[in-house]
C-alpha cells in the first residue's frame, strides 16, 4: 500500500488508487429532449432547501436521476454533484471522491481538511475538519449523490451521517438512490429535518403520462394511456421504451396493447439492471416465481425446494428491485417485469413452467386459495385436479353464480368433453394424500374420467341449457360416487361431491320441467348438506341460493304458486352478496311472473327491474339465455297498450330457444298478446298452439295458451269456438274465468258468464289486470240487461283500478259499447289523459269554432262547416269512437272484427261528412256536434 501523509494529498488530481479522476462523476446527467418536467415533484423537492437531508428512492429507471439534475441544475446556490459506482468501494475512495465533488461544484476545501490515500480507509479526523468546515460557510452547499445504493459499507454511512449532523446549515445532502441508506432515517423523520420522495411518488399518472408520450411523438387516447401505465405501474423507463418501441408502428394503440414485454428493449433493461445484478439464488427465486399473481415466501419456498425466500424478498423489497409489498405477509412482481421473467424463464428452462404451476396448486390447495388453486392447476394442465379441487371445496355453485362465474367458466371450457364410457386418467381428490394399494373396484374404474371431472362438464353443459349431454354426466358422475360411497377411503369425501350431484340435478329437474325430480333434488342435498362443517357452507351462500332458485323455479312451472314464492323469497331475503346476486335475480324475475299471473303488473315490473338492478350493482355478467324477466316487461307493456315497447324488448330476445320451460312459456304469452293487439289473430293463434318440451304439464302455461288462443278466435267472430277452448281449463286460472266469461257473454249466454266471474277468488288475491277485465264484462252483462245504473258503478270501479296501473288493454279488449260512456260525465273524468284524449268544454270549443269560421282562409276545415248534410252510419260512429280512444286503423279493425281496408273505406267516408281531413279534426268536429 502507498503511504498516507498527515493530510493525504489535498488538491491531487488522482484517487488513493493513484488514477484520474474521471470527470463524467461530476457532471448531472443531461435532460433529454423528451424530459417531462412534473410539477408536484417539483414542489415536493423545494421543501429541499429546507431540510438537512432529501432522499429520492425508486427502482432501477424511475427517472430518479433526472429528476434530482434538473431540480440542481435550478438552484441558486452551490451544487456538488458526485455518481457513485462500482469503482468507488471503501470509505478512502469515497471521501476523496465526496471532496472532489465539492471542488468540482465550486466549493474547494481547504488543505487543512485533508484528503485520504488508502482506498480502504480514512483517518477518523477528515470527516470532523470536513465538517467543521462545512458548519462555518455562509451558504450552504448542496451534495448530491447519486447511486448511493452501491455504497454498501456501513463505515461510510456513519461517516456520513457525522459530517451530516454536524455541518449543520452549511450541508444539504440529495441522496439517490435504489435502496434506504444506511442512515438513521427515523430521527430525521422525528424531527421533521427529511424531504422524501419513494418509488410511489415517481410513478407517472395517467396525465402525465398522456404529456410524456406526445413528446415522443405519440398521441394516445386517454384510455390506451391508462391501460400502459396501468402495464407499467407508471414506471418512467417502461414508458419511454414503450413510446420509443411504439413510433414505428402504424397504430400505436394497437401495438401498446400487444407488444410482448419479453422481447423487447424494456426486457433488455431489466434484464441486465435488476435480474443480472442479482445472485444465483435469487435470480432463481425470481424466475420461479415469475408464474404466480402474488405469493408468499413459503410458497416461494415450495417452488425453489429451498428454505431462503423470507430474507431474499425482504432484501428485493428493500432495494426497490421491481418486488411490490401486497399487504399481509404476500408480494407480487412488477407486472413488465414479471412478463420479461417469464418470457425468459420459458427459454432458459422450458417445460419447468407447468411444473411450478403444479407445485403452486397443491401448496395453495392446502392454504385454502381455492380460485389460485383452480388456476395454477388449469395452467399446469392438470383438469382434473382443478375439477377436483372445484368440487370438494363445494364450489361447483360458483360457475354458475358470482364474481368468478364467468372466468370459471372459461377455466373448464376446454376441460375435454369426452363421453362418459371413454376411458381417461383418474385424478387423486386434491386433499386427499397418497393411498394405500387400491381396492379393486377402485383399480377397475382408475382409467375413467374422475365423478369431479363428469361433475364439472355436466355443470358447463347445464349452464349451457344442454340437458342431455349435461344429464349423461351427471348420471356417470352419481354411478361412480355410488361405487366409491362403498369405499372407507373415499366416504369422507363424498358428501360434497354428492350434495353437488343434488344441486345440479334440481336443476336439469327445472330445465326438463319436472317438479318431482326438483324436489327429489333439493332433500337430497339437504340431507348432503346436514354432513358438511358448518363454516364450509358458511363459504358459499350461492349453493343454498342456487337450490331454492331452481325449487322456486319449478314449483312455479307446476303451477304451486305459495310455495314457489315462499322458495323465491328466501332467496330475495338473504344477504346481498355479490356471490347470490344471480339467483337473486333469477329469483325476482320468477316471483314478478307470479305477480303477472296474478294480475300486478305494476308490481311485477318493479321486481324485474329490482333483478337486474342487482347484477348491475356488481357488474357481473349474465349467464347464457335470458330469464322471464324481460318477457313479463313485454306482456306489462302490452296491457298498458304499449305496444312498440313490448315489440322492443321480444325482439331484443335471442332466436335461440329459451333456458328453461317457464322463460318459454312466458314468452308465449307475450308474442300471443302483442299479436292480438295488433290485431294478427292468426299469428296470435300460431304462437299460442306453440308446444313447448317438459316432463309434467303447468296449469298457467296450459290454461294461458287456451286463453289466448280463445281470444283470436273471439277476435275472428266465433264466440262459441272461443267459450269451447275455455271450457276444460278456465277454472285453472282467474285470467282464464274472466276470458271464458267473456266469450260466454258474446256468445249470448249472459247467466253462465256471471256464474264464472262468480268463482274468481277473492279481490286481495287477484289484481287490477283481472279485476278490471271482470268488471267490464260485468258492465257489458248490465248494459244488456238495461241497468245503466249498475254499468256506470262497474265502469267506475274499473276506471278507478286501472287508472293507478296505466291498464288500457282491457278497455280496447271490451269492445265499442263502451266508448258513449267513457267519453261522457261521470266517467270521463277518470279516463281523460291516460284512456282517451282531454278536451275543452264543450261551450268553449262551440265558441272557438265560432271564431275560426270568421278567420278567414287560415281557419282549419271542417271549423265552420255548419250542420251535417248527410248523417254518419252507425258503423262510422264506431270507427269515430275508436279514433276518439286514440287508437290506430290496425287496432280499430281488429276490435270491430272487420279487415283495415273496410276501416279506412268508413275513415274516408266519415272525413267527407265532416269536412275534415284528419283524424283529430274529425274527433273534434264530431264532439263539437254531440256525435261522441
Amino acid at each position: 500500500m502507498r503511504g498516507e501523509p498527515p493530510h493525504g494529498p489535498a488538491g491531487a488530481g488522482v484517487d488513493p488508487l493513484g488514477d484520474p479522476f474521471l470527470r463524467t462523476r461530476f457532471v448531472p446527467p443531461a435532460r433529454p429532449a423528451t424530459f417531462l418536467r412534473r410539477a408536484r415533484l417539483t414542489e415536493r423537492l423545494g421543501q429541499a432547501p429546507r431540510t438537512p437531508l432529501t432522499l429520492v428512492e425508486g427502482c432501477a429507471g424511475a427517472g430518479k436521476t433526472l429528476l434530482a439534475a434538473d431540480w440542481a441544475s435550478r438552484l441558486d446556490g452551490p451544487v456538488a454533484w458526485l455518481t457513485v459506482d462500482a469503482a468507488i468501494q471503501g470509505p478512502g475512495m469515497f471521501w476523496s471522491h465526496f471532496l472532489q465533488a465539492l471542488r468540482a461544484g465550486g466549493v474547494p476545501m481547504p488543505a487543512a481538511v485533508g484528503a485520504p490515500a488508502r482506498a480502504g480507509r480514512v483517518d477518523h479526523a477528515l470527516p470532523a475538519r470536513l465538517a467543521a468546515e462545512l458548519a462555518g460557510r455562509d451558504r450552504p452547499v448542496t451534495v448530491v449523490i447519486d447511486e448511493f445504493d452501491r455504497t454498501t459499507d456501513p463505515q461510510i454511512a456513519r461517516q456520513l451521517e457525522f459530517v451530516l449532523h454536524h455541518g449543520g446549515p452549511g450541508l444539504r445532502l440529495v441522496l439517490v438512490t435504489r435502496t434506504e441508506p444506511l442512515l438513521p432515517l427515523h430521527r430525521y423523520r422525528v424531527a421533521g429535518e427529511t424531504t422524501e420522495i419513494r418509488d410511489a411518488d415517481l410513478a407517472f399518472t395517467v396525465e402525465e403520462a398522456v404529456t410524456l408520450l406526445e413528446l415522443h411523438g405519440l398521441h394516445l387516447s386517454a384510455a390506451a394511456a391508462g391501460a400502459l401505465v396501468e402495464r407499467t405501474r407508471g414506471w418512467a423507463a417502461g414508458l419511454r421504451l414503450c413510446a420509443m418501441a411504439a413510433r414505428g408502428s402504424p397504430d400505436p394503440e394497437v401495438f401498446l396493447k400487444e407488444f410482448e414485454a419479453g422481447r423487447s428493449t424494456v426486457a433488455d433493461f431489466l434484464l441486465a439492471e435488476v435480474l443480472e445484478r442479482q445472485p444465483p439464488r435469487t435470480r432463481d427465486l425470481l424466475l420461479r416465481v415469475s408464474v404466480l399473481d402474488r405469493f408468499r415466501p413459503e410458497l416461494a419456498d415450495a417452488l425453489t425446494g429451498r428454505h431462503d425466500a423470507e430474507p431474499i424478498l425482504a432484501g428485493l423489497l428493500r432495494d426497490n428491485a421491481f418486488v411490490e409489498d401486497f399487504g399481509h405477509g404476500w408480494y407480487r412482481l412488477h407486472p413488465l417485469f414479471r412478463e420479461i421473467l417469464r418470457t425468459h424463464l420459458r427459454s432458459r428452462s422450458p417445460g419447468l413452467e407447468r411444473h411450478l404451476h403444479r407445485r403452486a396448486a397443491r401448496w395453495l390447495r392446502h392454504s385454502g386459495a381455492l380460485h389460485e388453486t383452480l388456476a395454477h392447476g388449469s395452467a399446469a394442465g392438470d383438469r382434473a385436479f382443478a375439477a377436483g379441487a372445484l368440487v370438494d371445496d363445494l364450489a361447483i355453485g360458483q360457475l354458475f353464480s358470482g364474481p368468478r362465474a364467468e372466468a370459471l367458466r372459461e377455466l373448464f371450457a376446454d376441460l375435454e368433453a369426452a363421453p362418459p364410457n371413454r376411458p381417461t386418467r383418474r385424478a387423486e381428490s386434491p386433499n386427499r394424500p397418497t393411498r394405500r394399494a387400491e381396492s379393486p373396484n377402485r383399480a377397475a374404474h382408475r382409467a375413467e374420467p374422475s365423478p369431479a371431472e363428469d361433475l364439472v362438464r355436466a355443470a358447463r353443459d347445464l349452464s349451457r341449457h344442454d340437458l342431455e349431454r349435461g344429464l349423461a354426466h351427471l348420471r356417470h358422475a352419481e354411478e361412480q360416487l355410488t361405487a366409491d360411497a362403498r369405499d372407507p377411503a373415499d366416504a369422507q369425501d363424498s358428501a360434497a361431491a354428492l350434495a353437488s350431484c343434488a344441486l345440479l340435478e334440481a336443476l336439469a329437474g327445472r330445465l326438463a320441467g319436472s317438479v318431482h325430480r326438483t324436489e327429489d333434488a333439493a332433500r337430497a342435498a339437504a340431507e348432503q348438506l346436514r354432513a358438511l362443517p358448518a363454516p364450509l357452507l358458511d363459504e358459499h351462500p350461492e349453493l343454498v341460493a342456487l337450490l331454492r332458485t331452481h325449487l322456486g323455479a319449478a314449483r312455479l312451472w307446476a303451477g304451486l304458486f305459495d310455495e314457489a314464492r315462499e322458495a323465491l323469497i328466501g332467496v330475495t331475503h338473504g344477504e346481498g352478496l355479490a356471490a347470490t346476486a344471480l339467483p337473486r335475480r333469477e329469483a325476482l324475475e320468477h316471483l314478478a311472473l307470479i305477480d303477472y299471473l296474478h294480475g300486478w303488473p305494476g308490481a311485477a315490473e318493479r321486481k324485474v327491474r329490482a333483478a337486474t338492478d342487482e347484477t348491475e350493482r356488481f357488474g357481473l355478467a349474465l349467464p347464457a339465455g335470458p330469464g322471464p324477466g324481460q318477457p313479463v316487461l313485454a306482456a306489462v307493456a302490452v296491457e298498458r297498450d304499449e305496444l312498440d315497447h313490448a315489440e322492443s324488448l321480444l325482439e331484443r330476445l335471442p332466436d335461440t330457444p329459451a333456458p328453461d320451460p317457464v322463460t318459454a312459456a312466458v314468452r308465449r304469452v307475450a308474442t300471443a298478446r302483442l299479436l292480438l293487439a295488433r290485431g294478427r289473430h292468426r299469428a296470435a293463434l300460431a304462437t299460442a298452439e306453440q308446444h313447448i318440451p317438459a316432463d309434467e304439464d303447468s296449469p298457467w302455461a296450459r290454461g294461458h295458451a287456451f286463453l289466448d288462443a280463445s281470444a283470436a278466435r273471439l277476435a275472428e267472430g266465433h264466440p262459441e269456438a272461443a267459450a269451447e277452448l275455455l271450457e276444460a281449463v278456465a277454472g285453472d286460472q282467474p285470467m282464464g274465468l274472466v276470458g271464458a266469461a267473456r266469450a260466454r257473454l258474446a256468445a249470448g249466454d249472459r247467466a253462465a258468464a256471471l256464474v264464472l266471474l262468480d268463482g274468481l277468488p277473492g279481490r286481495g288475491r287477484i289484481g287490477p289486470a283481472v279485476t278490471v277485465r271482470a268488471a267490464l264484462v260485468r258492465a257489458q252483462a248490465a248494459r244488456l240487461e238495461g241497468d245503466l245504473i249498475a254499468v256506470h258503478r262497474l265502469l267506475d270501479r274499473a276506471l278507478r283500478e286501472a287508472g293507478p296501473e296505466g291498464l288500457r288493454r282491457p278497455f280496447l279488449e271490451a269492445g265499442p259499447w263502451l266508448g258513449p260512456f267513457l267519453t261522457a260525465a261521470p266517467l270521463r273524468t277518470l279516463a281523460e289523459g291516460w284512456l282517451v284524449p282531454a278536451a275543452a268544454p264543450r261551450a268553449e270549443a262551440r265558441r272557438a269554432g265560432v271564431a275560426a269560421a270568421g278567420a278567414g282562409a287560415g281557419a282549419r276545415a271542417g271549423d265552420d262547416a255548419g250542420p251535417l248534410l248527410e248523417p254518419l252510419s252507425e258503423r262510422e260512429r264506431d270507427v269515430l269512437r275508436r279514433l276518439a280512444a286514440m287508437m290506430s286503423t290496425e287496432e280499430i279493425a281488429a276490435d270491430l272484427y272487420l279487415s283495415v281496408n273496410t276501416v279506412k273505406t268508413h275513415l274516408k267516408s266519415a272525413y267527407r261528412k265532416l269536412s275534415v281531413h284528419r283524424r283529430n279534426d274529425a274527433v273534434r268536429r264530431a264532439r263539437d256536434l254531440d256525435l261522441l
